[in-house]
């Protein structure tokens, strides 16, 4: 029997200058860095600034303050 692996699963915002929706939409990616590059490749032209989340967690906002990241 195959082992199937679990991909974490990411949403994606993109919000516009006065923080309002822009878009957004689900990928999965096997890291969070992977879910960063996604974003910024995928980004909507009318938007200004990318959150990447993970279940409740917020792990990338651009441009904006470096996200803390809790010790595991």
């Amino acid at each position: 029997m195959m082992k199937e692996t679990i991909m974490p699963d990411y949403e994606i915002c993109y919000l516009h200058e006065d923080g309002s929706l822009a878009g957004k939409f689900a990928a999965h990616c096997d890291t969070d860095m992977q879910a960063k590059i996604f974003a910024h490749a995928m980004r909507l032209d009318n938007a200004r600034q990318i959150e990447v989340w993970t279940e409740t967690r917020l792990i990338y906002r651009r441009p904006g303050e470096p996200i803390e990241q809790s010790a595991a």
